[in-house]
């Protein structure tokens, strides 16, 4: 099978960001004289942000797609909502975003790249973007992200832009596994504090490794705490929802129960005005024979 675009943006955008540019430009000439070159080549290097959802979305897609669950069913359930419920969900959907966001960056840092509180807006911002609108869920989960993005949920927000291709829409990114560090070479010339200084670095990994444990665990905590939360309010909601269909339905029997009785009732109104007429008349023909009378 030969290769697509996509294909190529998929590997591409899944590489170190370091990495981007240089694999980028080798595999444009390498199609040199295909109909895959010019638009290899014009691929955009993703920003940091963007590069840090991508590969959030590559190492965890089930909780990704988690997300843009829970945000589907929020965006059919606040259509009723009143504004002290739409600022509830406002605030629960930060809190989600916000933990997801915590794990991305302990993400970025297992990959030597550290993200700034500048640059952890900007991927909040894209994650809710995401839950807000459908078609930014479907920009997120291909993967191929080279801007972040933002939306209020009224704007309109041109997701293609923030693709490496429009593409993009409706693809799936393949998923990655962190790479295993390569095991450390040993000195030619053997060194007598050797034992030491690999028993504190691989203390100090240890403990690095321990605290990124520990701040996962807290934000998946949290994130699946907000989850239940968020699920529990659905239910209330549908619970609300049904009891208002089921006193509809009752509303709508009583209405057919008054219209039938109120056709009745005009029924008998119009045949006793009939009869008031004719007795009217009989009553205006008796009189008029006595007046004649005398």
């Amino acid at each position: 099978m030969s290769e697509t675009l996509l294909d190529i943006a998929d590997e591409l955008y899944a590489l170190p960001l370091g990495d981007f540019t240089p694999a980028r430009d080798a595999r444009a000439k390498a199609l040199k004289g295909t109909d895959l070159a010019g638009p290899v080549k014009t691929l955009k290097k993703p920003s940091l942000a963007a590069w840090v959802v991508n590969l959030f979305v590559r190492r965890d897609a089930a909780q990704v797609e988690q997300v843009l669950a829970v945000g589907a069913a929020l965006r059919e359930a606040q259509e009723g909502m009143s504004g002290a419920e739409l600022r509830e969900l406002t605030k629960q959907r930060r809190q989600l975003t916000a933990a997801i966001t915590t794990q991305a960056r302990s993400l970025a840092r297992e990959e030597g790249v550290k993200v700034t509180e500048a640059v952890a807006d900007q991927v909040e911002s894209t994650l809710t973007a995401a839950m807000i609108s459908a078609r930014c869920g479907e920009a997120v989960r291909s993967g191929l992200l080279v801007a972040s993005l933002s939306t209020t949920g009224v704007d309109e927000v041109d997701v293609e832009a923030a693709l490496a291709t429009p593409a993009a829409l409706g693809f799936a990114a393949s998923p990655t596994e962190a790479e295993r560090p390569a095991p450390p070479r040993l000195s030619v010339v053997p060194d007598p504090d050797a034992d030491d200084k690999a028993r504190e670095a691989a203390q100090e990994r240890l403990d690095e490794a321990e605290e990124a444990v520990a701040e996962a665990k807290a934000a998946h905590d949290d994130a699946a705490a907000d989850v239940d939360e968020l699920q529990a309010r659905l239910l209330q909601i549908e619970a609300e929802i049904d009891e208002l269909k089921r006193k509809i339905a009752g509303l709508e029997d009583t209405y057919d129960e008054v219209d039938d009785e109120l056709g009745d009732a005009e029924t008998v109104r119009d045949e006793a005005k009939a009869a008031l007429d004719e007795a009217a008349g009989v009553r205006d023909e008796a009189k008029a024979a006595l007046e004649k009378l005398g």
